[in-house]
């Protein structure tokens, strides 16, 4: 799940979850306020999976975003493994 705040969107990260809303593999959900309003008035951001992920420009965001769902999919397998050899 990618969460983004509306108030965060004069960084220009309503261009991003628009490509993210095309693709039906990523749920996306809009928020008026996440609550981190020093993250939001200093960088674009949002929120994977309950994580803060955030970055200096929205391409830089957007990348950011997909290697940490990357990185959460390679942590769950390697849990699911771990409990499989158990």
């Amino acid at each position: 799940m990618i969460e983004f705040c509306a108030s965060n969107m004069h960084h220009g990260t309503d261009r991003i979850m628009a490509k993210f809303q095309e693709d039906d593999t990523f749920e996306v959900i809009e928020y008026g306020c996440l609550g981190n309003c020093g993250e939001c008035y200093n960088n674009p951001f949002a929120l994977v999976d309950g994580t803060i992920v955030s970055a200096e420009t929205v391409d830089e965001l957007y990348d950011n975003i997909l290697k940490s769902l990357e990185q959460q999919q390679a942590d769950r397998e390697a849990l699911d493994k771990l409990l499989d050899d158990l």
